[in-house]
């Protein structure tokens, strides 16, 4: 076998053991994301049933200004069931806001900024892949696929601007939720007035819906590419076994008989 010949199919050989190892652990690592974001929207989708239901509680009732005997006696006028069963949120007499609903907007926040990195440092992995699929192009045995390994990309892409959308929802959500004043003396003064805490309750929990719709869209995206990873790595592995049976024969052809 020429020298020339023998070189370029090694180099070729290790491209293609290359992009089996790399299609390899991303496939495994896309399974995680494909689930990770389905049991994110579940946290959002409840906090955002919990935020519903002290909505319509605030729309309806009546501020009952209470002398009461102990600061954590719940205020029946504030406090809605489902809301405490879901995220623990229960209005005390004396306790100004809820520490459940600090702990709500911390998770919002911690939620947006995991968003934001996995969205930027997915984008930006899905940029250098785009450039590196090029190489591609020329291996013509892979042309069947070449399709499968753009569509990942692709929908890897999108996921990430999904994620980046996420954080910018769920940093609003919680801007929305600062301008709500969660102590009972400052809320039952609105439930006399124009009830804007709960409007701005029932924006928020929109929001953070949408948000929870996202990262499911999100996790489809990276669902998608479970078969097309398995075809893509199909053509790959078939590709690479014949360039080992044609190495293996030009070794034998060009070694002397002992």
């Amino acid at each position: 076998m020429p020298q020339d010949t023998a070189t370029g199919q090694h180099e070729s050989s290790a491209q293609l053991a290359a992009i089996m190892n790399l299609s390899k652990y991303h496939r495994e690592h896309e399974k995680y994301y494909a689930s990770l974001p389905r049991e994110q929207a579940v946290v959002l989708q409840r906090h955002a049933r919990s935020l519903l239901a002290l909505a319509d509680r605030w729309t309806t009732t009546t501020p009952l200004p209470r002398t009461v005997s102990s600061p954590f006696e719940g205020a029946p006028d504030l406090n809605a069931a489902v809301a405490v069963q879901l995220d623990g949120i229960l209005f005390m007499e004396g306790s100004g806001e809820p520490a459940e609903i600090a702990r709500l907007k911390r998770d919002l926040r911690v939620m947006a900024d995991d968003a934001a990195a996995n969205g930027e440092g997915l984008a930006s992995a899905m940029e250098a892949s785009w450039a590196a699929a090029e190489s591609l192009l020329d291996v013509r045995d892979l042309a069947e696929v070449f399709g499968e390994r753009h569509r990942i990309i692709a929908n890897d892409w999108q996921a990430a601007l999904l994620s980046g959308l996420v954080a910018k929802l769920l940093r609003r959500a919680v801007e929305i939720l600062e301008r709500v004043a969660f102590d009972p003396v400052e809320l039952r003064k609105d439930l006399a007035g124009a009830h804007v805490a709960a409007k701005l309750l029932y924006s928020t929990a929109e929001i953070v819906n949408h948000a929870a719709d996202l990262l499911s869209d999100a996790a489809a995206l990276d669902g998608d590419n479970e078969r097309r990873w398995r075809v893509f790595r199909g053509q790959v592995r078939e590709l690479l076994a014949t360039h080992d049976v044609a190495a293996g024969a030009g070794a034998d052809a060009v070694t002397p008989s002992p």
